[in-house]
């Protein structure tokens, strides 16, 4: 299977949760590299809009529906720091336990009502209840309005994440009389650089959108006309660029040498790891998995690299860490610590007691098909013995944490603080009884982590990581990229965090 990243993404993106465009394509003016940049953007996405609604939508892949019709209290910038949008600037307190908003005066809802601060407040409360959004606002007592232009957050603890998450998709602004009519799911009434067309649109087909000509950021959306279509299969997507239909696609690895051969542009950033999550590091559910030997057995028994070439196409790092690959993080020597070497995996299954391996049972889902080979082989090999259970992935995401590990595509976050929080402390699906505070190694530096600052934050974390690596937390394979395609005077910035970036980050160029 060539396709494994779109597969697995759009597969994991569905379960949290070709017609010809219309307007024309225009050149622009030229810019600086002396190619013509198109008027129009048409985007071919990998997956229809979840909800308009940004209480239900999904982070992932609906940045480009939602960017284009709300506009954001925080944005990010390429590396996943919080960067001002509706809110030109915020202070944190001192005893970090509130954050107050400036609030821009010139922004206006489509409906023609003003952004002002009871709008934000109500947006942020709505977000708060909402069953996706909510989750950024966990550590949130309350919001205020402290004057016309400024809000402040009130927090029941230091949170390090809510600005970051915030930026990533979960504090766009909403119109107060949509909210109050709970229309947003079928007609979003955002501040946004374009208005959804609803007279031309075809739900899960074709979306069409009217630019905002006096949108107060109408420099970072410089696209006249925009179009996306939701267009699932790869093949689909790459024959609708082909032939003009779409200019930005999400694009497939086996596609790489035509996009060349067509003078597109090529953009790659990694976005998830694949391996084995293991949710029992104290022997509750598995005797074996609690000895730190067997664990480290495991990790030197898969060869990421010759997985990543099998299953992902070569389209990825082979790493054993979850902090993204390029990162501050990340330390490229800390790969070579389980370089693959099936005797000294042997060597440690014999020192914890396991000479001739153990059982285990495993879940096992259409989609996670293309790497049980590579498991199995790897698994006989130690003579670990697994009964796989087979079940449709619904039934995956909410068993396998039941089990005491399971082959996973996870997705990673720009924001390392947000990683330490995703993958290894908070409450997520895949960690339903978060075990780390047991681990006499790793809870002392969870601890340090949460409590410093700056620099020394940055330190703590790279410290907890090289934890992460000898503990053997994971099995991380590998790391896969996200790949975008697009035609000659349109630019793409990929962005850790989002399967598919917002609008901002598409530019003439």
């Amino acid at each position: 299977m060539k396709r494994m990243p779109l597969a697995i993404a759009a597969a994991l993106a569905a379960t949290l949760a070709l017609t010809s465009c219309s307007g024309g394509t225009a050149p622009a003016p030229s810019d600086d590299s002396g190619v013509d940049s198109p008027d129009a953007l048409n985007i071919g996405n990998f997956l229809d809009v979840t909800s308009w609604d940004p209480s239900l939508a999904d982070i992932g892949f609906d940045g480009p529906y939602l960017s284009a019709v709300y506009d954001a209290l925080i944005a990010l910038d390429k590396d996943g720091n919080p960067i001002p949008s509706l809110a030109t600037e915020w202070t944190v307190a001192d005893d970090d336990l509130s954050i107050d908003l400036d609030i821009r005066t010139d922004a206006v809802f489509s409906d023609g009502t003003p952004v002002d601060a009871d709008a934000v407040v109500k947006s942020l409360e709505y977000l708060k209840a909402g069953a996706r959004s909510g989750e950024a606002y966990l550590n949130v007592s309350s919001f205020e309005k402290i004057d016309d232009d400024t809000i402040s957050i009130r927090l029941t603890q230091r949170d390090d994440t809510i600005l970051y998450l915030m930026g990533l998709g979960r504090s766009y602004v909403m119109s107060p009389a949509s909210i109050d009519a709970d229309s947003l799911g079928k007609e979003p009434i955002g501040s946004g650089p374009y208005v959804l067309d609803r007279a031309t649109s075809v739900a899960g087909a074709e979306y069409h959108f009217t630019k905002v000509d006096d949108h107060w950021d109408a420099k970072t959306y410089p696209f006249a006309e925009l179009s996306i279509f939701p267009i699932t299969d790869a093949t689909a997507r790459h024959n609708a660029m082909l032939s003009g239909q779409i200019n930005v696609q999400y694009g497939d690895v086996a596609n790489l040498e035509q996009a060349d051969q067509q003078g597109w542009n090529v953009a790659q950033r990694v976005s998830g790891w694949a391996g084995l999550v293991i949710t029992d590091h104290t022997g509750a559910k598995s005797e074996p998995l609690g000895k730190l030997e067997v664990r480290q057995a495991l990790n030197y028994a898969f060869d990421g690299a010759a997985v990543l070439a099998a299953v992902g196409s070569g389209a990825g790092v082979a790493t054993n860490q979850v902090f993204p690959d390029g990162g501050a993080i990340n330390d490229p020597a800390l790969n070579e610590t389980y370089a693959y070497n099936i005797d000294k995996a042997k060597e440690l299954l014999a020192d914890a007691g396991y000479p001739d391996g153990f059982e285990i049972s495993m879940p096992m889902s259409p989609i996670f098909e293309m790497w049980k080979p590579s498991a199995e082989q790897a698994l006989n090999e130690l003579g670990i013995t697994v009964t796989w259970d087979n079940m449709q992935m619904p039934d995956y995401q909410l068993n396998a944490p039941n089990y005491p590990m399971f082959i996973s595509f996870l997705a990673m976050d720009g924001n390392d603080v947000a990683t330490v929080s995703r993958q290894l402390t908070s409450v997520q699906w895949f960690n339903p009884e978060p075990d780390y505070a047991k681990n006499e190694v790793i809870a002392p530096l969870v601890e340090k982590v949460q409590s410093a600052r700056g620099d020394e934050q940055t330190a703590a974390i790279q410290e907890l990581n090289q934890a992460l690596v000898d503990q053997a937390w994971w099995s991380v394979w590998y790391q896969a990229n996200n790949i975008y395609y697009t035609a000659a005077g349109i630019q793409l910035q990929p962005v850790v965090g989002m399967m598919f970036p917002t609008l901002r980050y598409i530019t003439q160029g």
